[in-house]
C-alpha cells in the first residue's frame, strides 16, 4: 500500500470512527487527491499520520464563507475553512477573474493595503504576486494603513478593485481578506456572489515574483502620495471651531495613529497624547484585556481612564486595529478627576448627527434633500433628530457599511451628510465607501471642543437629545455557535424564531414580528402580509409599546448569533424624571435579554 492509500485508508476509519466529519474528510481528500493543491499534501500527511484529527476537523469541516464584506477567521497553514495561503489566493485569484469577466477596454488596477497583524505583510504581498500575474498594476500602501484608507486609494487611483488585509476586531489568531469594488465599498449583490462563486471555482493560482513585480513598476509603492491625499480629503470635513480640548488616543496597538493622528494635528487639536501602552504595532494586542482590540467592548478604556485622570485629559478616544470604528470616553460631569462613561455607538452617532445637522443649519445651508444613512439595528433616535431638522433619513439597510456605500452611490454625496452603524462605525464626505475612525475622530473632536467652549458636556447634550425627541437605549449580546455543531444549532435557532416565535419578552407582548429572510411581517395570530426593505437573515419582533423592539440575525463576520435589544419611551415621561427612565429601561433590556437567553436555551 503506498503512503497515499495508507492515509486515506486512516482518513475513513477515523470518519467512522467519528473523529472525522464527512464534509472535512471529503474536503481532506480533495486536497490530497487535486494536483492544484499538492504544495499542502505533506502538511496533511504528517497531521493523519500522528492523528491530529480535531485540528484536521476544524479546519476541513466546510469552506470558510464571505461574509459581509470578505473571507474571515483563524489562521492555520492548512484547511478550506482558515486563513492560510491558498484561502487568500482563492480570494485573490477569484476577485482577478470576476473583474476581468466584467472589465473590458479599461485598465486593471488593484489597491493593496495591510494591517498589523501575524502575516498581514505577507498575505498582502501574496494578493499582488497573484493580481499581477493577472495582469492588474497593482497599487500597494507599504506600511500599515487603515481600512478607509484603502477605500479612499482604490477611488483615487481609479482601480478596478481593492484589497485589505485585516481580521478588524478579531482576536489574535484570525486574519482575513476584505474586498473592495470599484467605488471604493464592499462588493453589493448581485456581485458579491458573483464574485464568491468564482473564489470557490479556483483551481490553480497564478503567481509571480513580488520582487520582479516591484521592479517591472507591476507594483507601485505609493504611500506617501495617497497619505496625503487622504489627509486633503478628510480635511474636507473640518469645521471651525474651539481646539482647547486635552485628547488621550489609543490606537489599540492597530494602525490608527497613521489616519488619527495627522488629521487631528492638521485640524489644530494640539494637545493629543497618544496612549503608551497602546502605541506600538502589536498583533498579540499585549496591553488591551482579553487581547480583544474592540472599541465596543468598554473594559478596553479601564486603564487608558486611569492616565486620562492623571493628566486631566477631556477626551479618550480609541480606534480599533484597521482604524475604521471609534469608541470614546467622556468624564460623565466634565470633570476628568472624577467619574468616567464610555458612550455606545448608538449614542455617539446620535450625538454626529445632532452636531452635523446644526452646523449645516447654523451655516444656513441645510434643505430637505440633506440625508444621514444607517442599517436597520442602528438606533431610531438617529431618525429623530434628523426629523427635528428636516432632513431625510435613509434606515432601511442590512448590517454591513457596504449598504450604506451603495446608497451613498445611488443618491449622491452633494447632501450626503453623515453614514452610521450602531458597531461604532461612521462616516462624512465623499472620500470612502467604507466607515472611517479618522473622520469621525475629527468630528468628534470638534463636537467636544464645541462643547466644553460653550460650558457643556457631551452627556448632557446625550440628556437634552432625550428630553426632546424620547429617551432610547440599547444594548446587544451574542452568543458564540463555533464549527459544524455551531452552524446547526444557528440554523435550528433561526428556524424555530420563524416557526415559534416568543409571544412576550421582558412582559411586553409581541406585537408582530418582521421576517426580512422571507420578507413578510406576521402579526399575533398568524396573519402575514408583504415586508418591504432588504432581503436577508435577520428578524425584528416588535412589542405592543411602540419603539421597543429586540433582533436577531446570524453575524457575517464571526460564527455567532447576534441578538440586539432596544428600549424607547416618548418624550414625556422622559423629560419627567430622566434618570427613571433610564433604569427602567436598563431593567428593560437586562429582561430581554434573560427571556432571549432561556427561549434559545443559551
Amino acid at each position: 500500500m503506498s503512503d497515499k492509500e495508507t492515509t486515506l485508508a486512516q482518513i475513513e476509519a477515523a470518519t467512522r470512527e467519528g473523529d472525522l466529519s464527512p464534509s472535512a474528510a471529503e474536503n481532506i481528500r480533495r486536497w490530497l487527491n487535486e494536483p492544484y493543491f499538492e504544495e499542502y499534501v505533506a502538511h496533511v500527511t504528517d497531521h493523519v499520520a500522528v492523528g491530529k484529527w480535531r485540528e484536521l476537523d476544524d479546519a476541513f469541516w466546510t469552506i470558510i464563507p464571505f461574509g459581509t464584506g470578505g473571507r474571515r477567521g483563524k489562521m492555520y497553514p492548512i484547511g478550506t475553512n482558515a486563513i492560510n495561503d491558498r484561502t487568500i489566493g482563492e480570494s485573490a485569484q477569484g476577485l482577478a477573474d470576476f473583474v476581468k469577466d466584467r472589465l473590458t477596454g479599461k485598465p486593471l488596477r488593484c489597491a493593496i493595503a495591510y494591517d498589523t497583524r501575524h502575516r498581514s505583510r505577507h498575505f498582502a504581498e501574496l494578493c499582488a504576486q497573484i493580481m499581477v500575474a493577472a495582469g492588474f498594476t497593482v497599487y500597494f500602501l507599504d506600511g500599515y494603513r487603515s481600512t478607509p484608507e484603502l477605500s479612499f486609494a482604490v477611488r483615487y487611483k481609479e482601480c478596478s478593485c481593492g484589497i485589505m488585509i485585516t481580521a478588524s476586531h478579531n482576536p489574535p489568531s484570525d486574519n482575513a481578506v476584505k474586498i473592495y469594488g470599484p467605488t471604493g465599498g464592499q462588493l453589493l449583490p448581485p456581485y458579491d456572489k458573483q464574485c464568491i462563486d468564482r473564489m470557490q471555482s479556483v483551481t490553480w493560482i497564478r503567481h509571480v515574483s513580488f520582487q520582479q513585480a516591484v521592479s517591472e513598476g507591476k507594483v507601485v509603492y505609493c504611500q506617501e502620495e495617497v497619505d496625503r491625499a487622504f489627509l486633503d480629503a478628510v480635511m474636507q470635513q473640518n469645521v471651525e471651531g474651539p481646539r482647547a480640548i486635552k485628547i488621550l488616543y489609543s490606537p489599540l496597538h492597530g494602525v490608527g495613529a497613521s489616519a488619527v493622528c495627522p488629521v487631528l494635528e492638521r485640524a489644530g487639536f494640539s494637545d493629543v497624547e497618544v496612549f503608551g501602552p497602546h502605541a506600538n504595532a502589536d498583533p498579540d494586542f499585549t496591553n488591551v484585556p482579553n487581547h480583544s482590540a474592540n472599541p465596543e467592548n468598554a473594559v478596553v478604556f479601564d486603564i487608558i481612564i486611569d492616565r486620562a485622570r492623571e493628566t486631566g485629559a477631556e477626551l479618550i478616544m480609541a480606534t480599533d486595529p484597521d482604524a475604521d470604528r471609534l469608541g470614546i470616553a467622556v468624564p460623565a460631569t466634565g470633570d476628568p478627576a472624577g467619574a468616567w462613561v464610555t458612550l455606545t455607538g448608538n449614542q455617539l452617532g446620535s450625538l454626529l448627527v445632532d452636531f452635523a445637522l446644526g452646523e449645516l443649519q447654523r451655516a444656513g445651508t441645510l434643505t430637505p434633500e440633506h440625508y444621514v444613512v444607517k442599517t436597520l439595528v442602528t438606533t431610531e433616535l438617529i431618525r429623530r433628530v434628523a426629523d427635528h431638522y428636516g432632513a431625510t433619513t435613509v434606515g432601511d439597510l442590512l448590517v454591513g457599511f457596504k449598504y450604506i456605500g451603495g446608497v451613498m452611490d445611488e443618491r449622491g454625496i452633494d447632501k450626503f451628510v453623515l453614514g452610521l452603524e450602531e458597531s461604532y462605525g461612521y462616516l462624512a464626505g465623499g472620500h470612502a465607501r467604507d466607515k472611517d475612525a479618522a473622520v469621525a475622530s475629527l468630528l468628534t473632536a470638534t463636537m467636544a471642543a464645541r462643547c466644553k467652549a460653550e460650558g457643556a458636556t457631551l452627556t448632557g447634550r446625550l440628556d437634552d437629545l432625550y428630553r426632546r425627541h424620547g429617551c432610547h437605549t440599547e444594548g446587544q449580546f451574542s452568543v458564540m455557535m463555533p464549527g459544524e455543531q455551531g452552524m446547526e444549532d444557528m440554523n435550528r435557532l433561526m428556524a424555530r424564531l420563524r416557526e415559534a416565535p416568543p409571544e412576550q419578552l421582558a412582559g411586553l407582548r409581541v406585537a408582530q414580528y418582521r421576517d426580512y429572510a422571507a420578507n413578510r411581517r406576521v402579526l399575533t395570530g398568524g396573519e402575514s402580509s408583504p415586508l418591504e426593505g432588504p432581503t436577508g437573515d435577520m428578524i425584528f419582533f416588535d412589542f405592543d409599546q411602540a419603539g421597543n423592539h429586540v433582533a436577531v440575525r446570524p453575524s457575517g463576520t464571526e460564527p455567532k448569533v447576534k441578538f440586539y435589544l432596544f428600549a424607547c419611551d416618548p418624550p414625556e415621561p422622559t423629560t419627567a424624571n430622566l434618570p427613571a427612565v433610564k433604569a427602567a429601561q436598563r431593567d428593560r433590556l437586562a429582561a430581554f435579554e434573560r427571556d432571549l437567553r432561556e427561549y434559545a436555551g443559551v
